[in-house]
């Protein structure tokens, strides 16, 4: 299942975006995390990496 990530949680350290094997998630204008899902492989690497909690298995 692919990640979400909760903009309000996130405070754009890139963390996930260094972890991530595929190069699903990138900042965006914002310096907000966002999930491409038809990238997404599912490996929960980045929900582990996330310093503030703010990326999660979507449901």
């Amino acid at each position: 299942m692919p990640v979400e990530v909760n903009k309000e949680m996130c405070i754009g350290c890139g963390a996930c975006v260094g972890v991530c094997p595929v190069g699903a998630l990138q900042l965006d204008e914002e310096g907000k995390a966002e999930s491409d899902v038809d990238v997404c492989i599912d490996c929960g690497g980045c929900i582990d990496t996330c310093p503030m909690g703010a990326i999660s298995a979507k449901e």
